[in-house]
């Protein structure tokens, strides 16, 4: 959530499940804001179409449904892959582009928008039957070969790039709207600032997990990106959401409800603050983050010295 310190101007259009946010300096070219959007919003359904894993046709799906074959592959989907595979190396495992098939059986098998559709009886009895029968342990990144333009997952193995695949999305659309000045990409609160903002920086909230449209904490960010990562958001049911622990291939149960990590890009952003879901207060030992507890604690190590600064928290 941004309060900006200028006049701006906004546009928004839904994209891979949220609503993304461009917001820039007001200009004296109305039109000016309305190009870039779309500029914005074109490099949106062209990743979309690439990595979702819901739509049959994209380059993930057909990916997937070659496992334990060689598949040719984009540069683009090689480059994503490459990261996907180093990030999981980086968080010894903690973040691991191979769920999907653990991410299913916890219940999230179609877009979010039909899983909160289903009765509730359903979703508890299905989940429950899924999880029981058909947990899958996760760790395949390890085993996944590229070869140029070419890919082999393992066996019954496929990826789920998610995130991270929203995070890279808001890196790529920097490159649309360099004449801007200033420019804010918000995917569903993952964002990233391009340009040159303001000398005292931009304020944006973080989101309360507990009471949304609330906030529990205001940074002052000069630079870089921001991704939150909840087990609130996406949740279907009582301890059942979409953060799969990979040393368990359950749904995450540890302390951390919620995670903000700042990165110099979306796609690092995004990363961590999934790691740091799973990692916890160690996490923050190595990065500019917060951490909000089960108990309600309050936990951050954004400080002055660090691209962006705690300005307030609300407990």
């Amino acid at each position: 959530m941004l309060t900006p310190t200028v006049d701006v101007e906004r546009r928004t259009f839904p994209a891979m499940g949220t609503t993304v946010r461009l917001i820039a300096p007001a200009s004296d070219d109305p039109g000016r804001i309305t190009r870039a959007a779309a500029r914005v919003q074109r490099v949106f359904a062209r990743e979309e179409q690439r990595f979702s894993r819901f739509r049959a046709d994209s380059e993930l799906s057909r990916v997937n449904a070659d496992s334990g074959t060689w598949a040719r592959i984009s540069k683009p989907f090689a480059a994503l892959t490459h990261r996907a595979l180093r990030a999981a190396d980086e968080t010894d495992g903690l973040f691991d582009p191979t769920v999907l098939p653990a991410l299913r059986a916890a219940g999230y098998d179609r877009d979010f928008a039909g899983i909160v559709d289903r009765e509730l009886a359903d979703i508890r009895r299905d989940v429950k039957a899924l999880m029981i029968k058909n947990a899958t342990a996760c760790g395949a990144w390890r085993d996944i070969e590229i070869d140029g333009d070419r890919i082999r997952l393992p066996e019954g193995a496929e990826l789920d790039f998610g995130g991270i695949a929203k995070g890279w999305t808001v890196d790529a659309a920097m490159r649309v709207v360099s004449d801007l000045g200033w420019a804010i990409v918000d995917a569903g609160g993952d964002l990233r600032i391009s340009g040159h903002p303001p000398v005292d920086g931009l304020e944006v909230g973080v989101e309360d997990p507990e009471e949304p449209g609330t906030e529990i904490l205001r940074l002052r960010l000069p630079q870089g990106a921001l991704a939150t990562t909840s087990v609130r958001v996406r949740s279907w049911g009582a301890g059942v959401h979409h953060v799969i622990d990979p040393r368990t291939a359950l749904p995450s149960l540890t302390p951390v409800v919620q995670a903000t990590v700042w990165a110099p890009t979306c796609t690092d952003a995004e990363v961590w603050s999934k790691a740091a879901v799973l990692g916890g207060t160690p996490v923050l030992d190595r990065l500019s983050g917060m951490l909000v507890m089960e108990t309600g604690e309050i936990l951050t190590s954004f400080d002055e010295a660090r691209p962006t600064s705690m300005r307030k928290a609300i407990a």
